[in-house]
């Protein structure tokens, strides 16, 4: 007779925090936050005496650049939130 060895596959539970499609998500969230910031930043007049108001209130400033940072943080919640598939 002979024995054979079944081999059994464990599962082990993994020891990190996130999967791989986390870091990912996070990091495109990471990037909007910075392009958001990026266009939000700016304005400055090179004659401190002068206000020009088209640059600081342009719809890229007080429009486009709070949505791009809120969707930042709304891809950086859904990421950490997001189950892991392992």
């Amino acid at each position: 007779m002979s024995t054979e060895k079944k081999q059994i596959n464990l599962i082990k539970p993994s020891n990190q925090l996130f999967g791989k499609d986390n870091y990912i998500w996070m990091l495109v969230g990471l990037g909007v936050l910075a392009l958001g910031f990026f266009l939000m930043a700016g304005g400055k007049s090179s004659d401190p005496k002068v206000f020009n108001a088209e640059e600081v209130y342009s719809s890229t400033r007080i429009t486009i650049a709070p949505m791009l940072i809120i969707a930042g943080f709304i891809i950086e919640i859904f990421a950490i939130m997001k189950k892991s598939k392992s």
